[in-house]
């Protein structure tokens, strides 16, 4: 039979597809004969055709994976010594790479200690004095325990002493490429016993890598990899030698003889150390070195003839893996992990150069380099330097290089998107500079017009209000260009505009609204392949219209929008399509529920199948292409695939984006549904809940941000339907929910690593706490466990900080986004206080308050000042409506007074805006208890209001003013705080503080009638009464406006005849009405 095998063998490598299929037709046959297995293993051994020889052993390997059920016992012996024998004899290469994939594929049935003679073909050949066999034997090696890293656990210690040697071997760049793979493949299951002896491999790990550079860049590219494992698996081991790491990366990375991949390689590796352990990287004083060296790279000109990437007219938005995309990155890393100080003082100067210079791609650096700077520093650019900022790319909008204009341009649309509110402020000077690209429309290349767009964009989204004076003109430019445009790209860049229009005009958008929608209605109806990404885009726009311009208006058309997303979804298999149709169902359950309840069965299934898919995931298996299509045919599905069950480990994932984005908006959306949808949901609850709960674990930690978001909506769906339909079965499934959720986000807030995800879990706990008040808090020991959980994120001590290592956090410095961390951890202490009875919580808050109260010190920085003053505000509001606060509020006043008089006097609007609410607060939870200090608290006021000019800090003022009086009328001296206190009025800023000024105007008028008239007497007292009218329409109110419009018959007129006529109708007839 080998005879006929290697024959047929041999004509599957023949040049010709007839041959091939006939061969393939014939092995098929030749499978179905019980000696196909010896066979084999014959033409493996005996064949003089090195090619027929490596198919044999492919065969044999695919016979293993799939039937070794089949295999009988005597086969499986002699296959084993049979392939031990060839890879001793075989002098190719590329059949002893098969034959050692083989062998990796035995070992998964057979376990290292069933098969000794393996052990000992690997212990003699490894350590042999030919370097012929010691590569071999490495290759060997790298397969067996590359596809199985777990079972040779016990021989871990023996092999890290052998790599230990290996790499010394540095004439023998392949035995050093196979060493470095497979000290790769087990760095994720080695324990702290191997530690040790992993720390003192990294010396001589990088002395091998920088031979291996010369011998071989591919191979030192892949071998580069064993930086990621150990960083992702074991940071620890790398920290003593981060400062020879990242010289070894710099070397790399500057020197641009080498490949891009390898280059790309080492600035990665760069980024992840400052990810992981920025303290070490400041401490060793790297970023200096870092920064000489990734300045060069992002401000280099490409070669000559080339443009960058971005830059190209075609440029398909895809990150380009090149040395200079990933040189940004490194500086976005730094910004979102270092204390902005620190990084600013040494960054400047490097980006202040790149904008003066002669060359137009060294400008472009220092302004790609700014546009990352954003995110992780927006704090410090918004109060220390926004201004000069963006004068800076106002000035290169108008550059005379296309380069370098398009690279302001990103960074406006970046500022537009981090640095908000404080960038909307200029869009007197900015308008009219995007409005000049945009009328330029039809004669710019469009891939220059989408940077303008992705400006344009990110400014409109969060202009509000303001944007009513450019709409009009907005809204002709876009719907010109829906109607008008040949470029189907540049319909798809006007219909995402409009969305942003629409997220800043809302209502006001409304009279476009039937132009808008007929031509989305267009888009979205022809399912030809060019019209995708239109239609895509024409989905996401449609749903911020569902919730923009009004239930109103949109509620017509909500069925009709399900029915075309659903219809989409069946005809089309695309995940981008599907992720935006599942964002039109969440918008249509927010403005129109009823429409979407019939539709739940079709809707929850397409999604949970995009949750359950595996679609867009590749497992790297070195599978030999050319035998697949063999690969299923002759499986009788006995025994399942087994690469199912390969470690996660061994393989490498990669995930296309469109999937992990269809994933994360099929969770939001879910979510949503649930909560919007209520009752009808129910019988969809429990399959999307055990769904949406396996996805805690993705690799992608936008997914898993999603899961946790989801999981906290689901617990607030079942609370409303409980609330509203109050049965024990309803009651019990709550608990079973809150009984998985609450333990799983604690877990997760400890043990994630990214900061964004555990920001999430934080958010969406306390909406969870906020939602079920004290019923979320049931089970025994929970509170401590949430107070202890925010207890560590404000120590610093969960995973996602940076915990270990030996940097001590000797000063209050962090990153920006560190302290948007404990900001999202101390908003639970408020919401606690609100859930629970004020002696329960007591204990806990005194633990926590200590941990808040630090960060109120002059010397911390403005964002926690702020956030420590405004948490204790936050906390002392929420025990005015607790059994037992009051108690609690005076036992808290000695220890908070100090602090919040101290914010009042701060240098900082923010500060002292939450130091009067805090005061404010404090007087009406605590009452009488603080009336000894009402004297300090009113002359601090006094002093306050004599020299205050920020309007936000004012209106505070007087509803702190109005809260002392409520609280314990005694205690203030009305004939004088009281004309200071109209005097005041209307509230400018903050209006969610009308409603403590009309409860307390209301309060006085009924106490002391007299003394409210006779200071009734302008026209600006009476306007801010006729507002809080039309914000709260209570009798009580009425009464209070009838008895003023008696009293002073003139003064009461001209403010009414001062409201716009719908309001003054409505004011008159409410008055004179009896």
């Amino acid at each position: 039979m080998s005879e006929e095998l290697e024959r047929i063998l041999a004509r599957l490598t023949e040049p010709d597809n007839a041959v091939i299929q006939q061969a393939t037709a014939e092995l098929k046959q030749a499978f179905k004969d019980p000696a196909i297995i010896p066979a084999l293993c014959a033409v493996m051994t005996g064949s003089q055709n090195p090619q027929v020889r490596q198919s044999a052993a492919v065969m044999l390997r695919m016979r293993v994976r799939k039937h070794w059920k089949k295999i009988s016992p005597d086969h499986r012996e002699s296959l084993k010594a049979v392939v031990l024998q060839a890879l001793q004899n075989e002098t190719e290469h590329t059949v002893r790479h098969s034959l050692s994939q083989l062998c990796a594929v035995l070992v998964k049935h057979e376990t290292p200690d069933r098969w000794p003679a393996l052990l000992a073909l690997l212990n003699q050949s490894t350590k042999s004095n030919n370097p012929q066999d010691r590569q071999v034997g490495l290759l060997l090696l790298s397969k067996v325990v590359g596809s199985n890293p777990e079972p040779f656990k016990p021989h871990y210690k023996q092999l890290l002493q052998l790599f230990g040697t290996v790499l010394l071997d540095l004439n023998n760049p392949t035995a050093l490429y196979y060493c470095i793979l497979t000290l790769t493949a087990i760095t994720a299951y080695t324990g702290t016993e191997e530690m040790n002896l992993m720390r003192s491999l990294i010396p001589k790990l990088l002395i091998a890598l920088k031979h291996l550079i010369q011998a071989d860049q591919d191979q030192a590219s892949e071998a580069m990899e064993v930086f990621d494992e150990l960083m992702e698996s074991e940071v620890s081991i790398v920290v003593p030698h981060i400062a020879e790491i990242v010289r070894f990366c710099l070397e790399i990375s500057a020197d641009v003889s080498l490949s891009d991949s390898l280059r790309v390689k080492a600035l990665s590796c760069i980024a992840v150390l400052i990810r992981l352990k920025s303290k070490a990287v400041l401490k060793h004083k790297l970023l200096q070195p870092i920064l000489q060296v990734v300045f060069p790279i992002l401000s280099a000109a490409p070669p000559p003839g080339e443009e960058d990437p971005e830059d190209e007219e075609n440029d398909t938005e895809g990150d380009s893996e090149n040395p200079k995309h990933f040189a940004v990155q490194v500086i976005d890393t730094m910004a979102l992990h270092m204390p902005p100080e620190k990084l600013f003082n040494q960054l400047l100067p490097f980006t202040q150069a790149c904008l003066s210079s002669e060359n137009p791609y060294e400008r472009k650096g220092g302004l790609m380099c700014m546009a990352v700077l954003a995110e992780g520093c927006a704090d410090h650019i918004r109060t220390k330097m926004l201004s000069s900022m963006l004068q800076t790319v106002c000035r290169s909008l108008s550059d005379n290089n296309q380069v370098v204009r398009s690279a302001a341009l990103f960074a406006l649309g970046q500022f537009s998107e981090h640095l908000q509110p404080d960038v909307s402020k200029f869009h007197a000077e900015l308008m009219p500079l995007l409005h000049g690209y945009l009328s330029a429309v039809n004669q710019t290349k469009i891939g220059h017009m989408t940077k303008a767009f992705y400006a344009l964009e990110n400014f409109l989204e969060n202009l509000g209000p303001e944007i009513e004076p450019y709409l009009p003109t907005l809204m002709e430019t876009m719907l010109s260009a829906l109607n008008n445009a040949e470029n189907l790209k540049l319909k798809e860049l006007a219909v995402s505009a409009i969305g942003a229009i629409a997220n800043a005009a809302k209502e006001m958008l409304v009279p476009y609204f039937p132009p808008i929608i007929e031509s989305l209605k267009g888009f979205l109806t022809d399912t030809s392949e060019e019209m995708r990404t239109l239609q895509t885009q024409a989905l996401d726009t449609l749903s911020v219209l569902a919730r923009t311009v009004g239930k109103e208006v949109f509620s017509p058309l909500a069925a009709e929008c399900v029915q075309l997303g659903l219809n989409l979804t069946d005809a089309v298999d695309d995940p981008d399509l599907r992720r935006c149709t599942y964002s039109l169902f969440s918008a249509v359950s927010d403005v129109s529920p009823d429409c979407l309840a019939p539709h739940l069965p079709p809707i929850t299934t397409v999604m949970l199948l995009s949750l359950r898919s595996t679609e867009g995931v590749t497992a790297h298996l070195d599978e030999d292409k050319q035998f697949v299509l063999l690969d299923d045919d002759d499986a009788d599905g006995e025994e399942g695939d087994s690469t199912n069950q390969d470690s996660v480990h061994s393989l490498r994932f990669s995930v296309e984006n469109a999937y992990i984005d269809e994933k994360e908006d099929a969770c939001d959306a879910l979510g949503e549904i649930a909560f919007n949808t209520g009752v009808a949901f129910q019988p969809f609850l429990e399959s999307s809940f055990q769904q949406v709960y396996e996805l805690h674990d993705f690799p992608h930690e936008d997914v898993r941000r999603a899961a946790f978001g989801a999981m906290g909506q689901f617990c607030r769906a079942q609370h409303k339907v409980w609330k509203e339909n109050p049965t024990e079965a309803n009651h019990q499934a709550l608990h079973k929910l809150l009984q998985v959720v609450l333990p799983c986000f604690l877990e997760a807030v400890r043990q994630d690593r990214e900061r964004q995800v555990v920001m999430g879990i934080l958010e969406s706990m306390n909406a969870v706490i906020k939602s079920c008040q004290g019923e979320a808090l049931q089970a025994p020991g929970i509170v401590a466990e949430i107070s202890n959980a925010i207890k560590d994120v404000l120590k610093k001590k969960t995973v996602c900080q940076d915990v270990g290592g030996d940097e001590a956090d000797d000063d209050e410095q962090q990153a920006e986004y560190d302290a948007m961390l404990q900001e999202f951890a101390g908003e639970g202490i408020p919401v606690l206080a609100s859930a629970l009875p004020a002696e329960t919580f007591y204990p806990h808050l005194n633990d926590l308050l200590p941990l808040i109260m630090s960060k109120a010190k002059p010397s911390c920085t403005e964002a926690d000042r702020s956030f420590s003053i405004g948490t204790i505000g936050e906390t002392l509001h929420s025990l005015v409506s607790v059994a037992g606060g009051r108690a609690v509020a005076g036992r808290l006043s000695n220890r908070l007074l100090p602090v919040l008089v101290a914010g009042v006097r701060d240098s900082d609007a923010e500060v002292r805006n939450n130091s009067v609410f805090a005061l404010g607060a404090l007087a009406q939870a605590a009452g009488p208890i603080v009336a000894s200090d009402y004297p300090v608290m009113l002359s601090l006021f006094s002093n306050l209001l004599s020299k205050e000019s920020d309007p936000r800090v004012i209106d505070n003022l007087c509803a702190a003013l109005c809260r002392m009086i409520m609280s314990h009328i005694e205690g203030v001296p009305l004939e004088q705080v009281f004309p200071a206190l109209v005097a005041c009025l209307p509230l400018k800023e903050d209006m969610e503080e009308n409603k403590t000024i009309y409860s307390c105007l209301t309060f006085l008028y009924s106490h002391n009638p007299v003394l409210v008239q006779a200071h009734f007497h302008s026209q600006n007292a009476y306007l801010s009464f006729l507002y809080l009218f039309f914000l709260e329409t209570q009798n009580t109110l009425l009464v209070l406006l009838r008895g003023l419009a008696q009293h002073h018959t003139k003064e009461f007129e001209s403010a009414v005849m001062s409201l716009p006529d719908e309001q003054r109708n409505k004011m008159t007839m409410a008055v004179t009405q009896s």
